[in-house]
C-alpha cells in the first residue's frame, strides 16, 4: 500500500510539472501573440475631407500592420498643438504656408512630409448669384489667420474686386488693399465660423472643407474659385525626427496611393483635387 500511495503521489507531481509546463508554453505563446499586435497610429484631422480619406485607407493599413485611429477637430489650431504635445502621431488639415506660420508663432517643430491633395477655397453668398451683382459697400467675410486671409485676399484679387499693393501674397493683409472700387468690407473671422455667418455678410471666402461641412458643393455653388494650380496642398504633418518611423512611412505610403487617388476623384469629382 505505501508504495502505491508513493507511486500515486509520484505520478501526480509529474501530472501538475506538466500541467506547469504547458501553461508555461501557454504565456509564452499569448506573450508573441501580443508583440506581434499592429501597430497604432493616430492622427488629428478636420472631418471633410480629411477624415474621409483618413477613413478610406483604414484597411490598406491594416494590411501593413498598422491599426490607424483618427481624431477629429474642427479648428486649426488645436491639431498642431496636439501633435506638438505628443498626443497625436500625425495631423492632416493644413497646408504648408498655415504650417509654417504656425511653427514661427508658436516655435513648434512640425514637418510637412507628404502632399496629398488641393482644396480651392471660393467664395460664397446666399444673397447674390453672380459677383457683378455684388453692391457698394458689400460686407466680405475672410479668414483671420495671416496665411488665409492673405490667400482670400488674393482670390478676391483674381476675381477683379480688388488690388492689392505690388501685387499680393500670401501675407497680404486688408491693409495691403490698394484698389477698392465697391468699398467692400472686410469681416475678419476664424475660418471654422465663417459658413455659419455667410447669412450676415454679402459674400464669404470659405475653405473648401468647411464649406463641405456646412453643405455647399465648391463646383456648383461657389461664385468663384481659386485657380487650380494653388500652391495650398493640403500636407501630412509629423513631428521633427520621426520621419523614419515605419509606421508614418506605411501612412505616406497610402495616403499617396492609387487608391486614395482615385477615391478623391470618384467622390469630389473635382472639388478637391490630387497632389500626388
Amino acid at each position: 500500500m505505501k508504495n502505491l500511495k508513493k507511486l500515486s503521489l509520484l505520478a501526480a507531481s509529474a501530472l501538475l510539472a506538466v500541467a506547469f509546463l504547458a501553461a508555461g508554453c501557454g504565456s509564452d505563446s499569448a506573450s508573441s501573440g501580443s508583440s506581434s499586435k499592429n501597430t497604432t497610429v493616430t492622427v488629428g484631422a478636420t472631418p471633410v475631407p480629411h477624415g474621409e480619406i483618413l477613413n478610406e485607407i483604414k484597411p490598406l493599413l491594416a494590411k501593413e500592420g498598422v491599426d490607424l485611429k483618427v481624431v477629429e477637430f474642427t479648428d486649426y489650431v488645436k491639431p498642431n498643438l496636439a501633435l506638438n504635445d505628443k498626443e497625436l502621431d500625425a495631423n492632416f488639415f493644413q497646408h504648408s504656408p498655415y504650417l509654417d506660420k504656425f511653427n514661427s508663432e508658436h516655435g513648434t517643430k512640425l514637418k510637412a512630409i507628404a502632399k496629398i491633395h488641393v482644396e480651392p477655397m471660393g467664395i460664397y453668398s446666399h444673397k447674390i448669384k453672380d459677383l457683378k451683382d455684388l453692391p457698394d459697400g458689400a460686407k466680405v467675410a475672410i479668414p483671420n489667420d495671416p496665411t488665409n486671409g492673405g490667400r482670400a485676399l488674393l482670390i478676391l484679387q483674381s476675381a477683379g474686386l480688388i488690388g492689392l499693393k505690388d501685387g499680393g501674397n500670401i501675407t497680404s493683409t486688408v491693409q495691403d488693399v490698394e484698389k477698392n472700387d465697391k468699398h467692400l468690407q472686410f469681416v475678419e473671422l476664424e475660418a471654422a465660423q465663417i459658413p455659419r455667418s455667410i447669412d450676415d455678410v454679402d459674400i464669404a471666402l470659405i475653405n473648401t472643407n468647411f464649406a463641405m461641412e456646412a453643405g455647399l458643393n465648391p463646383l456648383k455653388d461657389a461664385l468663384f474659385l481659386e485657380p487650380k494650380d494653388s500652391p495650398y496642398a493640403n500636407v501630412l504633418v509629423i513631428r521633427e525626427g520621426d520621419e523614419n518611423r515605419p509606421e508614418i512611412q506605411k501612412l505616406v505610403k497610402a495616403l499617396q496611393s492609387p487608391e486614395v487617388k482615385k477615391f478623391i476623384e470618384d467622390k469630389y469629382q473635382g472639388a478637391i483635387l490630387p497632389s500626388f
